[in-house]
């Protein structure tokens, strides 16, 4: 299933909706959606990976990219919605202590 991805505010955050598979094909098109949240600064962007079915190494780079270059800008970038494969790749490389994760979109602090 190739990947969707819609943005949109909610107060101060870029929130962006991820849906679908995120691999090796489609890292660059998760990274051209992530860069477009990138307009404010410090930015302050939100990945909501509630509807990813399956995630891979070649992605979780490209969300360790977008970390740094937030934090380079002062700004908080947040995961969203963490389950099943997008969970297990996160923790099984220790990534989830690098990242701040929230349950839901409504958990964002304002």
């Amino acid at each position: 299933m190739e990947p969707s991805f819609e943005t949109r505010r909610r107060g101060t955050w870029t929130v962006i909706e991820v849906r679908g598979e995120l691999d090796l094909s489609t890292s660059d098109a998760l990274r051209s959606a992530l860069d477009g949240a990138f307009g404010d600064d410090p930015p302050r962007i939100a990945i909501d990976l509630t509807d990813v079915t399956f995630m891979d190494s070649s992605s979780l780079g490209v969300l360790v990219a977008t970390l740094e270059r937030a934090r380079e800008r002062d700004g908080e970038l947040r995961l969203v919605g963490v389950q099943g494969s997008p969970a297990k790749v996160i923790a099984l490389t220790g990534l989830d202590s690098a990242f701040t994760i929230e349950g839901s979109v409504d958990d964002l602090p304002a």
